[in-house]
Protein backbone atom coordinates (compact mmCIF):
# COMPACT_ATOMS: atom_id res chain seq x y z
CA UNK A 1 0.00 0.00 0.00
CA UNK A 2 1.37 3.40 -0.97
CA UNK A 3 0.29 6.53 0.90
CA UNK A 4 1.55 10.05 0.33
CA UNK A 5 1.32 12.70 3.05
CA UNK A 6 2.44 16.03 1.68
CA UNK A 7 0.54 17.55 -1.24
CA UNK A 8 -0.73 21.12 -1.07
CA UNK A 9 -3.60 22.04 -3.39
CA UNK A 10 -3.82 25.61 -4.71
CA UNK A 11 -6.73 26.78 -6.82
CA UNK A 12 -6.81 29.36 -9.60
CA UNK A 13 -10.28 30.30 -8.35
CA UNK A 14 -9.18 32.82 -5.73
CA UNK A 15 -12.72 34.19 -5.46
CA UNK A 16 -14.01 30.86 -4.18
CA UNK A 17 -10.79 29.98 -2.35
CA UNK A 18 -9.19 33.28 -1.29
CA UNK A 19 -5.83 33.51 0.39
CA UNK A 20 -5.94 34.39 4.07
CA UNK A 21 -5.08 37.96 5.15
CA UNK A 22 -2.61 36.48 7.69
CA UNK A 23 -0.99 34.15 5.15
CA UNK A 24 2.70 33.59 5.78
CA UNK A 25 3.21 33.51 1.99
CA UNK A 26 1.16 33.35 -1.20
CA UNK A 27 2.03 31.24 -4.24
CA UNK A 28 2.68 32.77 -7.62
CA UNK A 29 -0.43 33.15 -9.76
CA UNK A 30 1.45 31.39 -12.58
CA UNK A 31 1.46 28.17 -10.59
CA UNK A 32 -2.23 28.02 -9.78
CA UNK A 33 -4.32 25.29 -11.40
CA UNK A 34 -7.95 25.53 -12.52
CA UNK A 35 -8.47 21.99 -11.17
CA UNK A 36 -5.76 21.08 -8.63
CA UNK A 37 -7.61 18.00 -7.43
CA UNK A 38 -7.72 16.51 -10.93
CA UNK A 39 -4.01 17.24 -11.29
CA UNK A 40 -3.27 15.43 -8.06
CA UNK A 41 -5.47 12.46 -8.90
CA UNK A 42 -3.42 12.08 -12.08
CA UNK A 43 -0.29 11.95 -9.95
CA UNK A 44 -1.87 9.29 -7.74
CA UNK A 45 -2.65 7.13 -10.74
CA UNK A 46 0.76 7.67 -12.34
CA UNK A 47 2.70 6.69 -9.19
CA UNK A 48 0.31 4.05 -7.89
CA UNK A 49 -0.62 5.99 -4.75
CA UNK A 50 -3.49 4.24 -2.99
CA UNK A 51 -4.35 6.92 -0.42
CA UNK A 52 -3.17 10.45 0.24
CA UNK A 53 -3.21 13.02 3.01
CA UNK A 54 -3.75 16.51 1.62
CA UNK A 55 -1.81 19.02 3.70
CA UNK A 56 -3.86 22.18 4.09
CA UNK A 57 -1.41 24.92 3.03
CA UNK A 58 -0.43 28.05 4.92
CA UNK A 59 -1.72 30.57 2.34
CA UNK A 60 -5.32 29.62 3.16
CA UNK A 61 -4.79 30.14 6.89
CA UNK A 62 -7.67 28.63 8.87
CA UNK A 63 -10.04 28.68 5.87
CA UNK A 64 -10.36 25.00 4.93
CA UNK A 65 -12.84 25.24 2.06
CA UNK A 66 -10.54 23.83 -0.62
CA UNK A 67 -9.43 20.77 1.32
CA UNK A 68 -13.02 20.12 2.47
CA UNK A 69 -14.35 20.29 -1.09
CA UNK A 70 -11.59 17.95 -2.22
CA UNK A 71 -12.39 15.39 0.49
CA UNK A 72 -16.06 15.49 -0.47
CA UNK A 73 -15.20 14.77 -4.10
CA UNK A 74 -12.89 11.83 -3.32
CA UNK A 75 -14.06 10.48 0.04
CA UNK A 76 -12.65 6.98 -0.42
CA UNK A 77 -8.96 7.78 -0.97
CA UNK A 78 -8.18 11.14 0.61
CA UNK A 79 -7.61 12.50 4.10
CA UNK A 80 -6.76 16.04 5.11
CA UNK A 81 -4.91 18.08 7.70
CA UNK A 82 -5.91 21.35 9.35
CA UNK A 83 -4.22 24.58 10.33
CA UNK A 84 -5.22 27.08 13.00
CA UNK A 85 -3.62 30.06 14.68
CA UNK A 86 -2.68 29.23 18.29
CA UNK A 87 -2.92 32.93 19.14
CA UNK A 88 -6.64 32.76 18.27
CA UNK A 89 -8.51 31.87 21.51
CA UNK A 90 -11.26 30.20 19.45
CA UNK A 91 -8.83 27.88 17.65
CA UNK A 92 -9.57 24.76 19.74
CA UNK A 93 -13.32 25.15 19.21
CA UNK A 94 -12.79 25.73 15.47
CA UNK A 95 -10.71 22.56 15.28
CA UNK A 96 -13.39 20.52 17.04
CA UNK A 97 -16.09 21.94 14.74
CA UNK A 98 -14.01 21.13 11.65
CA UNK A 99 -13.45 17.52 12.66
CA UNK A 100 -17.12 17.10 13.49
CA UNK A 101 -17.98 18.46 10.05
CA UNK A 102 -15.40 16.27 8.27
CA UNK A 103 -13.99 13.25 10.16
CA UNK A 104 -11.42 12.70 7.40
CA UNK A 105 -9.49 15.63 8.84
CA UNK A 106 -6.97 13.51 10.73
CA UNK A 107 -4.30 15.99 11.83
CA UNK A 108 -3.53 19.56 12.74
CA UNK A 109 -0.29 21.31 11.91
CA UNK A 110 1.98 23.67 13.86
CA UNK A 111 4.60 25.86 12.19
CA UNK A 112 7.65 27.08 14.07
CA UNK A 113 11.09 27.78 12.69
CA UNK A 114 13.54 30.65 12.45
CA UNK A 115 12.00 33.64 10.71
CA UNK A 116 8.40 32.49 11.21
CA UNK A 117 6.45 33.80 14.19
CA UNK A 118 3.04 34.21 12.54
CA UNK A 119 1.72 31.18 14.41
CA UNK A 120 3.60 30.93 17.67
CA UNK A 121 6.67 32.12 19.48
CA UNK A 122 7.05 29.26 21.97
CA UNK A 123 5.42 25.88 22.46
CA UNK A 124 4.61 26.64 26.09
CA UNK A 125 2.17 29.41 25.13
CA UNK A 126 -1.36 28.78 26.48
CA UNK A 127 -2.88 28.91 23.01
CA UNK A 128 -0.50 26.25 21.72
CA UNK A 129 -1.17 23.98 24.68
CA UNK A 130 -4.96 24.40 24.35
CA UNK A 131 -4.91 23.58 20.63
CA UNK A 132 -2.61 20.58 21.16
CA UNK A 133 -4.82 19.32 23.98
CA UNK A 134 -7.87 19.53 21.72
CA UNK A 135 -6.04 17.63 18.99
CA UNK A 136 -5.20 14.89 21.50
CA UNK A 137 -8.80 14.79 22.75
CA UNK A 138 -10.05 14.40 19.18
CA UNK A 139 -7.59 11.58 18.47
CA UNK A 140 -5.71 13.57 15.83
CA UNK A 141 -2.11 13.37 14.68
CA UNK A 142 -0.04 16.47 15.41
CA UNK A 143 2.06 17.48 12.42
CA UNK A 144 5.08 19.60 13.30
CA UNK A 145 6.69 21.81 10.70
CA UNK A 146 9.54 22.87 12.94
CA UNK A 147 13.14 23.88 12.63
CA UNK A 148 15.82 22.20 14.75
CA UNK A 149 15.87 25.11 17.20
CA UNK A 150 12.38 24.17 18.42
CA UNK A 151 13.03 20.46 18.98
CA UNK A 152 14.14 20.68 22.61
CA UNK A 153 11.35 23.10 23.47
CA UNK A 154 8.53 21.01 21.99
CA UNK A 155 9.67 17.83 23.76
CA UNK A 156 7.72 18.65 26.94
CA UNK A 157 4.41 18.82 25.03
CA UNK A 158 5.18 15.64 23.12
CA UNK A 159 5.84 13.82 26.39
CA UNK A 160 2.69 15.26 28.00
CA UNK A 161 0.43 13.61 25.39
CA UNK A 162 1.89 10.17 24.66
CA UNK A 163 -1.43 9.06 23.14
CA UNK A 164 -1.07 11.66 20.39
CA UNK A 165 1.05 10.57 17.38
CA UNK A 166 3.54 13.19 16.20
CA UNK A 167 4.71 13.56 12.60
CA UNK A 168 7.69 15.85 12.05
CA UNK A 169 7.68 17.50 8.64
CA UNK A 170 10.49 17.78 6.10
CA UNK A 171 13.22 16.20 8.24
CA UNK A 172 12.77 19.14 10.64
CA UNK A 173 14.24 21.58 8.10
CA UNK A 174 17.92 20.84 8.85
CA UNK A 175 19.15 23.91 6.97
CA UNK A 176 17.40 26.11 9.54
CA UNK A 177 19.48 25.00 12.52
CA UNK A 178 22.88 23.95 13.75
CA UNK A 179 24.28 20.45 14.18
CA UNK A 180 23.89 20.83 17.95
CA UNK A 181 20.23 21.76 17.55
CA UNK A 182 19.66 18.87 15.17
CA UNK A 183 20.87 16.51 17.86
CA UNK A 184 17.72 17.54 19.75
CA UNK A 185 15.66 16.48 16.73
CA UNK A 186 17.28 13.05 16.70
CA UNK A 187 16.68 12.76 20.45
CA UNK A 188 12.92 12.93 19.79
CA UNK A 189 13.24 9.50 18.15
CA UNK A 190 13.55 8.08 21.68
CA UNK A 191 9.78 8.73 22.05
CA UNK A 192 7.97 5.92 20.30
CA UNK A 193 4.98 8.03 19.20
CA UNK A 194 7.17 10.40 17.17
CA UNK A 195 7.45 9.83 13.41
CA UNK A 196 9.65 11.60 10.86
CA UNK A 197 8.65 12.48 7.32
CA UNK A 198 11.23 11.74 4.63
CA UNK A 199 10.40 14.84 2.62
CA UNK A 200 11.68 18.31 1.90
CA UNK A 201 14.99 17.06 0.53
CA UNK A 202 14.70 19.70 -2.18
CA UNK A 203 14.86 22.35 0.57
CA UNK A 204 18.59 21.73 0.95
CA UNK A 205 19.69 19.48 -1.93
CA UNK A 206 19.56 20.20 -5.66
CA UNK A 207 20.21 16.81 -7.27
CA UNK A 208 16.63 15.77 -8.03
CA UNK A 209 14.96 13.36 -8.28
CA UNK A 210 16.71 11.18 -5.67
CA UNK A 211 18.87 13.76 -3.84
CA UNK A 212 21.68 11.31 -3.29
CA UNK A 213 23.91 14.13 -2.07
CA UNK A 214 21.81 14.15 1.12
CA UNK A 215 22.15 10.43 1.79
CA UNK A 216 24.91 10.75 4.39
CA UNK A 217 22.59 13.03 6.32
CA UNK A 218 19.44 10.94 5.90
CA UNK A 219 21.35 7.86 7.09
CA UNK A 220 21.56 9.49 10.54
CA UNK A 221 17.82 10.20 10.57
CA UNK A 222 17.00 6.68 9.39
CA UNK A 223 19.26 5.20 12.07
CA UNK A 224 17.45 7.19 14.76
CA UNK A 225 13.84 6.58 13.74
CA UNK A 226 14.13 3.26 11.94
CA UNK A 227 11.84 2.11 9.12
CA UNK A 228 8.92 1.69 11.54
CA UNK A 229 8.68 5.44 12.21
CA UNK A 230 9.57 7.02 8.90
CA UNK A 231 6.96 8.26 6.42
CA UNK A 232 7.45 9.10 2.74
CA UNK A 233 6.02 12.35 1.45
CA UNK A 234 6.81 14.31 -1.74
CA UNK A 235 8.90 13.58 -4.78
CA UNK A 236 9.14 10.09 -6.17
CA UNK A 237 8.71 7.06 -3.90
CA UNK A 238 12.02 5.88 -5.35
CA UNK A 239 13.59 8.30 -2.85
CA UNK A 240 12.74 5.73 -0.18
CA UNK A 241 14.52 2.96 -2.11
CA UNK A 242 17.57 5.18 -2.66
CA UNK A 243 17.92 6.39 0.92
CA UNK A 244 16.94 3.13 2.64
CA UNK A 245 18.70 0.74 0.28
CA UNK A 246 20.33 -0.92 3.28
CA UNK A 247 16.91 -2.11 4.48
CA UNK A 248 14.67 -4.83 3.11
CA UNK A 249 11.91 -4.21 0.59
CA UNK A 250 9.39 -4.97 3.33
CA UNK A 251 10.88 -2.24 5.52
CA UNK A 252 10.87 0.23 2.64
CA UNK A 253 7.22 -0.58 2.02
CA UNK A 254 6.50 0.46 5.60
CA UNK A 255 7.94 3.90 4.85
CA UNK A 256 6.07 4.18 1.55
CA UNK A 257 2.73 3.53 3.18
CA UNK A 258 2.59 0.76 5.75
CA UNK A 259 3.34 3.03 8.71
CA UNK A 260 0.67 5.53 7.70
CA UNK A 261 -1.80 2.72 7.05
CA UNK A 262 -1.31 1.70 10.67
CA UNK A 263 -1.68 5.26 11.97
CA UNK A 264 -4.77 5.88 9.85
CA UNK A 265 -6.19 2.45 10.73
CA UNK A 266 -6.53 1.41 7.10
CA UNK A 267 -7.14 -2.24 6.34
CA UNK A 268 -4.47 -3.94 4.19
CA UNK A 269 -5.44 -4.42 0.56
CA UNK A 270 -5.66 -7.87 -0.96
CA UNK A 271 -2.26 -9.52 -1.07
CA UNK A 272 -0.62 -6.98 1.25
CA UNK A 273 0.55 -7.49 4.81
CA UNK A 274 1.20 -3.86 5.86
Amino acid sequence: MMIEWNTHLFSQDTARYPFHPQAAYTPSADGLSPDPLADYRSRMERLGIDYAVLVHPEPYGDDHRLVLDSLQQVPDRLFGTSLFYPKDPDAPRKLADLVQQEPRIIATRFHAHRGTTAYLDHFNEPGVVALWEMAARLGLIVELHIGPNYAAEVEDLIRAYPQCPILIDHLAEPRMGSAVEYADVLALAELDHVYMKLSGLDHFAADAPLYLSARRFTRHVVAAFGPERLVWGSGTPEIVDAHLDHFSEADRDKVKGGNLARLLKLAPQAGQTD
